[in-house]
């Protein structure tokens, strides 16, 4: 069998070629992505209106408001189930956290930072399956781990007055808020617009029919 210059035979170069077109990124991927951040990023600044209400009604105990938290994981995990390519995930949250910060929110422009860590919380969940598994599982562990990210940032930078008790309770409910909100909402609304036909172009455009496990 005849073989290349570097040890490989001709199927597995072809191989080779193919994990890498999948890999690689087209025209057509940033420009999706850029608009599913831009859109989520207006998400992002109406949900962080509505944290007024939540860190109100939460006063008593406001390690709770940490479930209100996964509203602003959406674009991470739904970016990277979208275009299912290395960065997808981490580059959709940190254009949503830029739009959220430039229409104004009293967070100011340390959404940025938050977006940071929470795309790398997304990243990482689906870097742990290589990219390839797109299931309702891989969803949620990337919601899960870009709300370890929020979690963890915000006992940094909003909760270092807390007792360690009070801490760790809001970074678990931060990790059940980014699985469900996060992960569980963007796997079905993937879906849903997969059965729209507005991913035709895209890696993800038979998400509708593929299976949950």
């Amino acid at each position: 069998m005849a073989k290349s210059y570097a040890g490989e035979t001709a199927p597995q170069q072809d191989q080779l070629k193919a994990s890498r077109a999948k890999k690689s990124w087209r025209v057509v991927d940033i420009v999706i992505v850029s608009v599913l951040g831009v859109a989520v990023g207006v998400i992002f600044w109406l949900w962080s209106v509505g944290y007024g209400l939540i860190s109100a009604a939460t006063v008593a105990f406001p390690p709770i408001s940490a479930l209100y938290g996964g509203g602003w994981l959406i674009a991470g995990v739904l970016g990277g189930l979208v275009i299912r390519k290395p960065g997808a995930a981490l580059y959709c949250e940190l254009i949503a956290a830029s739009v959220e910060g430039l229409l104004g929110t009293h967070f100011g422009f340390t959404v940025l930072l938050s977006g940071l860590v929470q795309g790398l919380g997304a990243e990482l969940g689906l870097a742990l399956f290589r990219y390839r598994r797109f299931t309702l599982l891989v969803a949620l562990v990337a919601g899960a781990l870009a709300g370890l990210g929020l979690g963890l940032n915000d006992n940094f930078v909003y909760n270092v007055e807390w007792a360690a008790d009070w801490k760790a309770i809001y970074l678990v409910l931060a990790m059940i808020s980014g699985a469900l909100i996060a992960g569980l909402g963007s796997w079905l609304a993937v879906r849903g617009l997969a059965r729209t036909g507005a991913l035709a172009n895209l890696p993800s455009r038979g998400a509708a029919t593929e299976r949950a496990v």
